[in-house]
């Protein structure tokens, strides 16, 4: 079979495993490390390769940039003590303790080495987390804690994994003459990503064109990362920062017209980049697997047995640690926290500490490792292994634990969509107040009849987005619709002018909450 048939046939299997996943209710990259695992051991699948270096910035540049952008800053701002301990903390102890028990299984497998498995396994995915904490209804704030902490642990764990990759290619890396390059090289990265925010939404919003423009905003991203790669700053600080500044201006400088094909082909290319890292790193476990015997294979499994319980029980009991101090700290009036949801439930902590499935990060570090680098075997096979058990493992449970917990939500994204609606339709009928046309007073009755809601509501707000008129338009375009149907299939008007008005319905449509 040859390449190109083998996407093919990967991609839409992807797809039937993702449908699978959504049908059950588990997080889709479940059954993608499931479908990786089983083609690395079909005796006709491909063994591709991909540069090293590549691998960081095609797998990681394009999905940190995805979900940066979609970060509130105020919800960081906020939720900053819990997501920096996480973080730092949890990311710092879970890479010592899979280095100290990597160590003590091969006494010979150099310690920079080890820390290099220790950050490779550290970080936890987004997207696993996310396609679970979709499905259910979590605390609002525990949902931003876990995001926060999914989108900046990478930042954390790629500098350590860098600096011990480091200590092994050089060989004598000594930590006085690193640690300046390091301070300079975080603060350049934050730096450089707010530069490059101010600028080039002024140069991108000169493309109007769908296509191009979303050509230009995927180039852009990997120029981002390729160039701060070279000016030894750190990619994925660079580009988190560069995605959250141009969020805050984006949305009033790109149209309607360009945003929702852009946000399609973004959500499709994450889904993409995650089939293809998992796959790669199952086909690179034939080739390791056959060259182990019998007895070393049965020796890695154990250790990376290991490796994975060390990394589930590292964040459970720092969560546990941190949970536990905090309530001591505000009982004896040392931390008074704005808010006393700030400290999780024993519920809410365990939940929490669940939530640490292991996923692309970790499967492109792994990747992206010299292909001389010691013990790289082991290495990929155990970061393989720590994304396989803690998917399926927690993965497969979580939704499960939660329901049982019957944890809610207030749903204060709710409130705050609801009294913002009704501003913004108060100033939608403020701008149209002056218009004697027909049309402005067509619109300002259903305005004024949407209004009318608020009045009901405690928080002046409107629950539902639905114009009093919009199940008839959605009625009438239904039926237009089967209008042109009909007189395409008759010939009566031609492809062209059918598609033109399919456009045409098509929006109508959406502007109608279809």
């Amino acid at each position: 079979m040859s390449t190109f048939e083998w996407i093919i046939g990967l991609l839409l299997g992807a797809v039937a495993l993702s449908a699978l996943a959504r049908r059950i209710k588990v997080p889709y990259p479940a059954f993608l490390a499931i479908g990786g695992a089983l083609v690395a051991f079909i005796p006709s699948s491909p063994s591709w390769a991909l540069e090293p270096d590549l691998a960081l910035a095609l797998f990681v540049a394009p999905v940190l940039m995805d979900a940066a952008f979609d970060t509130s800053l105020r919800d960081l701002r906020n939720n900053w003590v819990p997501v920096s301990t996480l973080v730092v903390a949890a990311v710092g102890l879970t890479t010592v303790g899979v280095a100290f028990v990597a160590h003590r299984l091969f006494p010979d497998m150099p310690w920079a080495a080890a820390v290099a498995l220790g950050a490779i396994v550290a970080p936890p995915d987004a997207a696993a987390a996310v396609a679970i904490l979709s499905q259910v209804k979590l605390p609002y704030r525990m949902v931003k804690v876990l995001e926060g902490e999914s989108l900046l642990n990478d930042a954390s764990s790629l500098l350590i994994y860098r600096i011990a990759v480091g200590a092994v290619v050089m060989e004598h890396l000594k930590w006085s003459e690193v640690a300046p390059a390091i301070a300079l090289g975080l603060v350049g990265s934050v730096l450089a990503g707010l530069l490059v925010g101010r600028i080039m939404p002024s140069i991108m919003e000169r493309v109007r064109e769908a296509p191009s423009a979303i050509i230009v905003q995927f180039a852009t991203t990997f120029m981002i990362w390729i160039a701060a790669e070279h000016l030894g700053l750190s990619g994925i600080l660079t580009i988190v920062v560069y995605a959250i500044t141009i969020a805050q201006t984006a949305p009033a400088r790109m149209p309607a017209r360009l945003r929702v094909p852009s946000y399609a082909v973004w959500e499709t290319t994450v889904f993409v980049l995650n089939v293809l890292a998992f796959m790669l790193i199952g086909m690179q476990m034939r080739p390791i697997w056959t060259r182990l015997d019998q007895e070393v294979r049965w020796e890695y499994c154990v250790a990376a047995a290991w490796i994975l319980l060390t990394v589930i029980l590292v964040r459970l009991l720092w969560i546990t640690f941190y949970r536990t101090t905090l309530r001591v700290l505000i009982a004896h009036g040392i931390y008074h926290p704005k808010d006393p949801k700030q400290v999780a439930s024993p519920k809410g902590g365990l939940i929490i500490s669940w939530c640490g499935m292991r996923g692309l990060v970790t499967l492109a570090t792994a990747f992206a490792l010299p292909e001389n680098f010691p013990y790289r075997d082991f290495i990929v096979f155990c970061a393989f292994a720590v994304v396989l058990g803690t998917l399926v493992i927690q993965g497969l449970t979580l939704r499960p634990l939660i329901l049982a917990f019957g944890l809610k939500d207030d749903d204060p994204v709710g409130v705050e969509v609801a009294r913002a609606r009704a501003i913004a339709y108060r100033a939608a009928l403020d701008a149209i107040e002056d218009d004697p046309s027909e049309e402005a007073e067509i619109l300002r009755l259903e305005y004024r009849a949407v209004l009318m809601r608020a009045d009901d509501d405690p928080h002046g707000g409107i629950t539902n987005g639905e114009l009093p008129a919009d199940p008839l338009r959605r009625r009438a375009i239904e039926a237009a619709r089967k209008s042109i149907f009909g007189l395409r299939a008759t010939e009566v008007i031609g492809d062209d002018a059918f598609h033109r008005l399919e456009e045409e319905l098509d929006r109508a449509e959406l502007s109608a909450g279809g």
